[in-house]
């Protein structure tokens, strides 16, 4: 049997686990569902015990249905949402949540209880702020760092290890404390290309106790991704994952970056001509560049944050398959036709995107379907490039209609306010020096063959869909058959693994100019919205 290789990916709601071939082929895949705690619109939590088990749980599965011997499998890699881990001094689990469960140490990166420290941290106006493109977020660890100090001191205070979720996966299974130059960089203001934290920075924004030791609460060793960590598996994590001891474990990558490393590099091609799209529960775009570019509202530019050499230029939106789901259950039909699709065996989605099939010869004409309907789907504020998270979601053109033709029509109307952000990015990104030509899209909530039209024809790009089926756990994988020696450099395990698939092109003539007036129109809204909150 030929080496194999495992990647790991914990996204909002759930922990995959995929095992790999070394041209990338999946031979087999397993998922669990991770617990999340919504108490409020800005308060999202988790538990690491939960995310540990989960990913255990999936990693065995994954390894049973692909066949392959434990002994086949030489490397693994982690990716994982950006939240924030915090362990005692004793590496357990210190409880987070105002609801006193002392299980729930995850502060979720949508958890957007940090808005009032993002704020303050950004009129203070530290130099730091320039690589994570002028604002940073309340998604962000520091911020989230500052609420606990301010509204938690005595977790904070005993807190041992402040964790990204990818870096305490890998420590958890290796013991190895090193941090991802991933995750510190792109989240917590490590600056790569100097290689080393600020510490007047921490002192400004209140968080100097931070730098004690070296910043060892944080990270005071920080490693490139890839980068084979300790003595691979421990002998616990080996048990618990059904694996060998010492089988070798990589330094790991933010979820949204793995599905660049697993898409952008494909067959050789140039990854800074590739914008990564992942769109899940939220989009992130991630282009890269040979040279650094400062981009307002794009987080970065970081270097080495995603491919080895290259500057990335990160944005995205805060909610996007959550913020279609949302804009589902505004119809005031919304149950019904629910109720009509799960009895036909599909989601809602997947029944509307049938429907649309049925409404016009080509996905193109999906835009005969939204007659005078505008969304602007920023439920969870605007990440870029206006970096705004007080902005919310407007929806025009509404009636009294409430039949299915309306749900398929707010439904359209919706992706295309998708395709209309993701322009403003490209926009911007292409007024500051970072111009790629094609966006490869990963992730469930891209994966149709219309959603990638209707994006194409609302940011006026063409959309690439990947070769693999799971490009996000293909990234991870590709860090694990790294660290494992079967590649020298992440760069040839991008080249040899990844294929892109289908492309989709903006359709020229009439759509095209129907979607120019129309972002013209996308654009107005969302001036009114800031206006409005002014008054």
């Amino acid at each position: 049997m030929n080496d194999v290789f495992i990647g790991v990916d914990v996204g909002t709601g759930s922990a995959r686990a995929g095992v790999f071939d070394c041209a990338g082929q999946l031979l087999g895949s397993a998922k669990r569902d991770i617990q999340l705690y919504r108490d409020g619109a800005h308060i999202a939590e988790q538990s690491s015990e939960d995310v540990w088990t989960c990913v255990c749980e999936s990693v065995r599965q994954a390894i049973t249905l692909s066949g392959v011997p434990v002994t086949s499998v030489k490397g693994i890699g982690f990716d994982a949402t950006c939240s924030l881990v915090v362990l005692g001094k004793d590496a357990k689990p210190l409880s987070i949540s105002e609801s006193g469960d002392v299980s729930r140490n995850i502060i979720v990166w949508m958890d957007h209880r940090a808005t009032d420290q993002a704020d303050r941290i950004n009129a203070l106006g530290h130099q730091v702020l320039d690589y994570v493109g002028g604002t940073i977020s309340p998604e962000m660890q520091t911020p989230k760092l500052l609420w606990l100090k301010e509204n938690m001191r005595p977790v904070f205070n005993e807190a041992g290890y402040f964790f990204d979720l990818t870096d305490y996966l890998t420590w958890r299974a290796t013991g190895d404390k090193s941090r991802s130059i991933c995750t510190v960089t792109c989240k917590w203001t490590y600056l790569a290309h100097e290689k080393r934290w600020d510490a007047s920075y921490f002192d400004q924004i209140g968080l100097g106790d931070l730098t004690q030791n070296g910043f060892e609460r944080i990270g005071s060793k920080v490693v490139p991704t890839g980068t084979a960590l300790g003595q691979g598996l421990t002998s616990q994590a080996a048990l618990a994952f059904g694996l060998n001891i010492a089988t070798p474990v990589a330094a790991g990558l933010i979820d949204a970056h793995a599905g660049g490393v697993g898409t952008i590099g494909a067959a050789g091609g140039d990854p800074s001509s590739r914008m990564a799209y992942v769109f899940g529960t939220s989009a992130c775009t991630m282009s890269s560049s040979k040279t650094k570019a400062f981009v307002p509202g794009v987080w970065g530019p970081y270097h080495s944050a995603m491919v080895p050499g290259l500057w990335l230029s990160e944005g995205g939106q805060s909610a996007a398959g959550e913020a279609i789901a949302h804009l589902l259950k505004l119809h005031p039909r919304y149950d019904a036709f629910k109720i009509e699709a799960e009895e036909g065996g599909q989601s809602l989605p997947d029944f509307l995107l049938t429907q649309i099939e049925t409404r016009v010869s080509a996905p193109s004409d999906a835009l005969s379907l939204v007659n005078q309907l505008v969304v602007v789907p920023e439920f969870l504020g605007n990440r870029a490039p206006f970096a705004d998270p007080k902005a919310c979601g407007i929806i025009s053109g509404l009636d009294l209609n409430d039949d299915l033709d309306s749900l398929v029509g707010l439904y359209v109307a919706g992706v295309f306010g998708l395709g209309y952000g993701l322009k403003q990015i490209l926009d911007v990104q292409r007024a500051h020096g970072v111009c790629p030509d094609t966006v490869v899209i990963s992730g469930g909530a891209g994966a149709h063959p219309i959603i990638k039209q209707l994006l194409a024809d609302a940011a006026n790009i063409t959309i690439a869909a990947p070769g693999s089926t799971e490009p996000v756990l293909l990234g991870s994988a590709m860090l694990g058959a790294v660290a494992g020696g079967a590649f020298d450099t992440l760069e040839q395990a991008m080249s040899a693994m990844s294929s892109l698939g289908e492309t989709f092109h903006p359709t020229p003539g009439p759509i095209t100019t129907a979607h120019a007036k129309r972002f013209e129109v996308f654009q107005a809204l969302q001036s009114a919205g800031r206006l409005l909150r002014e008054v």
